[in-house]
C-alpha cells in the first residue's frame, strides 16, 4: 500500500463518494494527531502547528497553500502567531474524501520539515 502523502488526489465532484465510517477508521491512524471536527455536520480533517514565531507559521502556510495548488485541492488556513490551523474538506461533497487524507499527510510531511516548528 502506497503511503497517503505519496498518492496524490483524484479528481472530485458533487456526485462524489465521501469517505465511510469504516474508511475514516482505517485513514485517520494513518495521520498525525489530525482531529475529525463536525461544524455544522460538516465533517472536517483539522490540526494546528505550532512554530516559535510568525515568519516561520507564515513560511510553512506558504508551503501549504503551494502543495495544495499543486494538487487542486485548498484547504482553510487560519495563520496567527506561533501557530496555523489547517483545515482539510472537500466542497464539492460537504465532507471527507480520500483527496483530504493525502493532503493531510502531506501537510505532516510539510510540518516535519518546517523551520522553527514545535513538537
Amino acid at each position: 500500500m502506497t503511503p497517503l502523502n505519496q498518492t496524490h488526489c483524484q479528481a472530485c465532484h458533487h456526485a462524489s463518494t465521501p469517505v465511510s465510517e469504516e474508511q475514516l477508521s482505517v485513514l485517520l491512524p494513518q495521520l498525525d494527531d489530525w482531529q475529525v471536527q463536525r461544524p455544522g455536520g460538516v465533517a472536517q480533517l483539522q490540526k494546528t502547528f505550532n512554530f516559535d514565531n510568525f515568519s516561520n507559521a507564515l513560511a510553512f502556510t506558504n508551503a501549504v497553500g503551494a502543495c495544495a495548488e499543486s494538487e487542486d485541492h485548498h484547504p482553510a488556513l487560519l495563520t496567527e502567531w506561533g501557530k496555523v490551523t489547517v483545515t482539510w474538506w472537500t466542497h464539492a461533497i460537504n465532507g471527507l474524501h480520500q483527496n483530504d487524507f493525502i493532503m493531510a499527510a502531506r501537510t505532516d510531511s510539510l510540518g516535519r520539515n518546517a523551520p522553527g516548528r514545535k513538537p
